[in-house]
């Protein structure tokens, strides 16, 4: 049997909070019962990816690796805590992220953005890291700075939003594409249209959970095992069996990481 990859997700508050590791070791016994192997826990500030790494070290029944990096709604934070972690070469730290342009809340004024950006594209070439994005009405500008900057070789746009033209324009970049349960969502049909042009072996799903839980668990926060929803929704939009979406995700996951096996 062949497993499914989150390439994606945020597990660090139930890790730190109330039920601690118990809680935590829980959500990943169901994301094994749901046919997920793997999981990828992403950072948003320091505290944060330190949280990230340490769950790398629950004694836990599925794969969990981390990536370290400063949100964009953080962008006025300082990058050195997070680089610091970065450079301490955790053996199960794969990547740097998310960062990015979010020009929809803009909880960060955007020259602070596009800064703190540049800075973690430059720290991923720096390890030879892959670098986890985060763009929300910004794809101009993202478009621009990744050019400027250089795309590192390994790059995914997570819970990627955008329309046909903006996923063509990452993929000439050299940018993979990550989908979350939006994708589910009544409104996401230029979504839809857009998922269907992603080459298969670009393609990553992810839950971006405890948010976005795909149709039909909107209401109730997400979790890892809900990465199978996600990935037969888009199999069946994209008129592919589900058996083989999924060991084609899974494979770009553990390329674009680098996890073992690959």
């Amino acid at each position: 049997m062949s497993f499914w990859t989150d390439a994606h997700c945020h597990l660090q508050d139930q890790f730190m909070g109330d039920g601690g590791e118990a809680a935590a070791r829980a959500t990943l016994e169901r994301a094994l019962a749901g046919g997920v192997d793997r999981v990828v826990v992403i950072g948003t500030d320091a505290a944060n990816s330190a949280e990230a790494l340490a769950m790398t070290e629950l004694d836990s029944p599925v794969e969990v690796y981390a990536v370290v990096g400063l949100h964009p709604h953080d962008s006025t934070q300082d990058l050195g805590p997070v680089a610091a972690l970065a450079r301490a070469k955790h053996p199960k730290l794969v990547g740097i992220g998310e960062t990015g342009l979010d020009y929809y809340y803009e909880h960060a004024p955007r020259a602070d953005q596009r800064r703190t950006f540049a800075a973690q594209i430059a720290l991923a070439h720096e390890l030879d890291l892959a670098l986890v994005i985060h763009a929300r009405d910004a794809f101009d500008d993202l478009v621009s700075i990744l050019a400027s900057e250089g795309v590192p070789a390994r790059t995914v746009i997570h819970c990627f939003t955008g329309t046909p033209d903006d996923a063509a324009a990452c993929l000439a970049l050299g940018c993979d594409i990550s989908i979350a349960g939006v994708v589910t969502f009544k409104n996401a049909e230029l979504l839809r249209d857009a998922v269907r042009t992603i080459p298969l072996d670009r393609l990553h799903v992810e839950t971006d959970s405890p948010f976005l839980a795909p149709v039909p668990h909107r209401g109730r926060p997400n979790e890892p095992a809900l990465v199978a929803v996600v990935g037969e929704f888009i199999a069946e939009l994209r008129g592919e069996e589900s058996s083989l979406l999924r060991r084609q995700t899974a494979a770009n996951t553990a390329r674009l990481f680098r996890l073992p096996g690959q």
